[in-house]
């Protein structure tokens, strides 16, 4: 049997910084683990269902600059509420694996490190929002802040999307937070058993080091 087949009715999120590659690497390894013949559930955040992607853009408007920061933890706790009800349960009860991109590992650094609120309070509204499903394992894509800067100027400067959503435009101090914040609580393990993977290399290398990791951790298991 595969080593992917072992992450049947597991839940993973793809997290960290903006510019850190996260998604890509997400993208490529739902593809591998379905060219594996494992079923698969991709979610994102916020959004995902319906009413996700409708909390999505009033989150993400850069016209929203007088959104406080509770109402902004909230919202997207409200999204993945019902992200957990509609999508992830039913999933992870069919024995699927379950790929989100961001989780609540986000709120901690976005809205919690770099935003002044306490991991106790976040933590909180997080119990009530998720339940019992928290991610078996929380994957953290790292890059210096001049990494994910430069990819983030190339990315928006070929598309439509100049300056980024509301949370890119939040300033280089902001995401220096951020990404301490990520590395903060997987060192002390907030949300159970993180992975911290180097994302600075190559898009191919940084895949081919993931593969060699998941399959260290979930082959032990």
């Amino acid at each position: 049997m595969q080593w992917p087949h072992q992450l049947q009715g597991k839940f993973l999120v793809f997290d960290g910084p903006d510019g850190s590659g996260k998604s890509t690497q997400f993208s490529r390894f739902a593809e591998f683990c379905r060219s594996s013949g494992l079923k698969v559930c991709e979610v994102r955040e916020p959004g995902g269902t319906h009413i996700g992607e409708q909390i999505r853009k009033v989150l993400l408007d850069p016209a929203n600059t007088e959104m406080s920061l509770r109402c902004e933890m909230m919202l997207y706790m409200a999204s993945r509420a019902q992200l957990i009800e509609q999508l992830i349960r039913p999933a992870l009860g069919r024995r699927e694996l379950v790929l989100a991109d961001r989780f609540i590992s986000s709120t901690l650094a976005y809205q919690g490190t770099a935003g002044g609120m306490s991991p106790e309070e976040i933590l909180a509204v997080g119990r009530v929002a998720v339940g019992s499903i928290w991610p078996h394992l929380t994957v953290l894509f790292d890059v210096p802040e001049d990494v994910s800067e430069q990819r983030m100027t190339a990315r928006h400067s070929s598309t439509a999307s100049a300056g980024g959503d509301r949370m890119e435009r939040k300033g280089r101090e902001y995401h220096a937070r951020v990404r301490q914040g990520f590395l903060a609580q997987a060192q002390a393990r907030l949300l159970g058993e993180y992975l911290v993977m180097n994302a600075s290399p190559a898009a191919e290398v940084v895949f081919d080091r993931l593969q060699v990791e998941l399959k260290r951790i979930f082959s032990a298991v």
